[in-house]
């Protein structure tokens, strides 16, 4: 299961609810890229929310 790195955002469950109310079981996904970042002084492929990516919380390679 991919999952950020940064702020271990995962898949997260819930019911579908149609207008007539019934309900099943979906999942939303985290929007994951696998970018290579620069931990430590070493470059590292890993997988991080594009809400990381955007904040700052990373520094591509």
């Amino acid at each position: 299961m991919a999952m950020c790195e940064i702020c271990n955002k995962k898949v997260s469950f819930g019911n579908k609810v149609s207008h007539s109310n019934k309900k099943s079981r979906r999942t939303w996904k985290p929007n994951v890229k696998k970018i290579r970042v620069i931990i430590n002084g070493q470059r590292k492929r890993i997988y991080v929310c594009t809400s990381c990516i955007k904040a700052g919380k990373v520094v591509r390679a």
